[in-house]
């Protein structure tokens, strides 16, 4: 299953559709291009298993360069466009990229990386030509647009965000299968979520991404038409839905909070039956959010709890959350298991470390010490999320360990406190973490982001306070509030709330006060 197929049978079916530019690849042409770059990769000397990196915007010639390495056999990494050229040097550098590629709208980027790439032996830009760098563009037009001889499964090796410390590639497997095998996260699509070539995709997120770049490339595989959002906006997002007819999607829950707090006149205004199925993860959502979502979409929201790692996968539909609220259902793909601080296996109903079995295998990339960290001696693997199993096997989701406030001997975690505080009619986004406090090692504070940034102030303070006490145990609620004009929020839902923590937490040596 791969674009050829879908070039053949349906050749001028749109493959992807730009949701602004308006720029549309057919299957035809998909196919053809990506044929032309596997040519152009083996004429630069790039053979199956070496690899190469790129970063771009969501670009409309992406999936071309994806499916140019994909059926070339090559591991690629895709780069987040909003990295600094240190941070993107190291990237390219630990995954022992032999290709580089960017484009014209990230020229100053380009400029900052000159001369610190020593393995990357050839440069290649999109969009227009720069001293120095290839065009993409004139070297793949020199190419034929059939297949190469040796067509392989490539496969991506993403790096995580680098919340706490530098980023690692996560090795998968995949890679030198028959072109047109069928990954995994195919066969859950369909029997789990509806997709057909009938489908219509709507990607609000960054490509380069673990989730938007895998399930676009899966839709791709069974010719659905991905409509790819150049920038999320929350009433854009619904303009599209109503104008595409769009049947599938996915979000994070960031995104579903700020199409709420649109006013009811406009969001309600829109078409939105045609949609099947609306699939969230990549960070916990609040349960008034989701609930109002299920209440304004109907019951076509699907949630799943999964990882760049693929080591694992719990899925639950809107139906069963509804008996369920807060779980994020349970295992499709091996098991779950909930361990305590010693490695012991938790009964129903208590909190520990969460790890998966009987999944992928995967590793960290130049990273044997974080690959053996992530496992037991059984083998079980783990994200690093804390949650619990009720006596039916649900898995809900606490918080990730590394945010967890130790308030005098008190664990508390904070994404409590963030699933109360976001609901407030004036909350555009939380992050809430701990700061140091002489007498109980940690207390409680609050980041906010505002609807309306100058509503900030001591009254409005006290009443977030308020409603956060009224609502949980006041242990768990912020001792304080700061007010932000934007919290570090990745557009994929990721928070990087260190860069919010490591402000209050200057001039200590370590975490212990």
């Amino acid at each position: 299953m791969h674009p050829g197929e879908h070039a053949r049978r349906h050749p001028d079916k749109p493959a992807v559709v730009m949701a602004d530019g308006g720029q549309t690849t057919t299957y035809r042409q998909l196919d053809e291009r990506s044929n032309q770059g596997a040519q152009l990769f083996r004429s630069l000397g790039l053979a199956a298993g070496e690899s190469i990196a790129f970063c771009l915007e969501n670009h409309p010639r992406f999936f071309e360069l994806c499916w140019a390495a994909q059926r070339s056999g090559l591991i690629y990494t895709p780069i987040s466009s909003r990295l600094t050229p240190d941070e993107v040097a190291y990237i390219v550098g630990d995954c022992g990229a032999r290709a580089f590629l960017t484009s014209a709208a990230l020229g100053e980027l380009a400029d900052g990386l000159a001369g610190r790439l020593p393995g990357v032996k050839h440069h290649l830009v999109l969009d227009e030509a720069r001293r120095g760098w290839t065009s993409w563009e004139e070297a793949t037009a020199a190419q034929p647009a059939t297949p190469i001889a040796d067509e392989v499964e490539g496969a991506d090796m993403l790096y995580s965000s680098g919340t706490t410390g530098r980023p690692k590639g996560v090795v998968v497997r995949g890679a030198g299968a028959p072109f047109g095998t069928t990954p995994p996260l195919l066969a859950l699509m369909g029997v789990l979520y509806g997709c057909d070539e009938s489908s219509v995709y709507l990607s609000p997120a960054p490509l380069y991404h673990a989730a938007p770049l895998r399930f676009n490339l899966a839709m791709q595989r069974i010719g659905a038409t991905c409509v790819v959002m150049e920038h999320f906006d929350a009433l854009r997002a619904l303009e599209l839905i109503e104008a595409h007819r769009v049947t599938h999607g996915q979000w994070v829950p960031t995104m579903f909070v700020r199409m709420l707090k649109l006013p009811e006149a406009e969001r309600v205004r829109f078409d939105v039956s045609s949609l099947r199925c609306a699939i969230h993860a990549a960070a916990p959502c609040p349960i008034p959010v989701k609930e109002q979502m299920i209440e304004w979409w109907g019951p076509v929201i699907h949630e799943y709890y999964a990882g760049t790692e693929g080591n694992g996968f719990t899925a639950i539909d809107s139906e069963t959350w509804l008996r369920k609220k807060g779980s994020v259902g349970r295992p499709l793909r091996g098991e779950v298991h909930v361990l305590g601080e010693h490695g012991e296996e938790l009964p129903a109903g208590e909190t520990g470390t969460v790890y998966f079995g009987g999944g992928e295998s995967f590793e960290y990339h130049n990273d044997p010490e974080k690959t053996a960290a992530s496992r037991t001696a059984s083998g079980w693997s783990t994200l690093g999320d804390v949650g619990y199993l009720d006596d039916e096997g649900f898995l809900f989701l606490t918080d990730r360990k590394a945010y967890m406030i130790i308030s005098g001997g008190v664990n508390i975690y904070p994404q409590e406190a963030e699933n109360v505080l976001v609901t407030h009619p004036r909350v555009a986004d939380v992050a809430v973490f701990g700061v140091p406090n002489e007498e109980f090692g940690e207390e409680v504070k609050a980041a906010v982001q505002l609807l309306d940034p100058d509503e900030a102030g001591p009254e409005l303070a006290e009443e977030l306070l308020a409603w956060c006490r009224e609502r949980l145990a006041h242990v768990k609620c912020p001792r304080s509030i700061d007010f932000e004009r934007e919290l570090p929020r990745h557009p994929t839902g990721k928070l990087y709330k260190r860069l919010l923590r490591d402000r209050y937490w200057k001039g200590h040596e370590s975490r212990i006060v």
